[in-house]
């Protein structure tokens, strides 16, 4: 796997609640991708329960940082519905169906889409989203923008995103 695709299953990983899986792969993640290094080492200092509460405190208790792609194109409206069918219309191309708790425009699903695929085309079609998500989690303070911040590090320009 390329190395923006294992840094995209990496950040996939550190952008979901941190449970006793995401523990466990840990070094594997400290060791995969040294992009995280800054945010996989927090973690690996913080006990588990702290950094989950902090995951909690930072993305469910407002939209201010929504992991939800649409959301930051479309906010709460009809459109948005029309931008979810789109992100699933995208997967099946690949042959994937969506089946995850989470809507399809999920970041983490989608990063992960994106390491399995190679296609950045929904990442490039939402980089305004995911820079303005990145931002507002610096400006917050959390170690979660250090993983932004590698992602958008890698964003292509509009129009090199790969096949749609």
């Amino acid at each position: 796997m390329p190395s923006d695709q294992v840094l995209y299953q990496a950040a996939a990983l550190c952008l979901t609640y941190p449970d006793d899986d995401f523990h466990a792969r840990l070094p594997l993640l400290r060791e995969a991708a040294p992009q995280l290094r800054q945010f996989t080492d927090h973690a690996a200092l913080t006990p588990p329960q702290e950094l989950a509460a902090h995951y909690v405190e930072v993305f469910d208790f407002r939209n201010r940082h929504s992991l939800y792609l649409s959301w930051w194109r479309d906010g709460d409206t009809r459109r948005r519905g029309m931008s979810l069918v789109r992100f699933k219309e995208v997967y099946r191309a690949y042959g994937l169906e969506f089946s995850g708790e989470e809507l399809p425009d999920y970041l983490p699903a989608v990063l992960e889409f994106t390491a399995r695929t190679g296609d950045t085309h929904l990442l490039t079609e939402y980089r305004d989203g995911v820079h303005r998500l990145r931002t507002r989690l610096t400006e917050h303070g959390t170690p979660y923008a250090s993983v932004l911040d590698a992602v958008c590090a890698t964003l292509p320009t509009a129009g090199t995103g790969g096949p749609r």
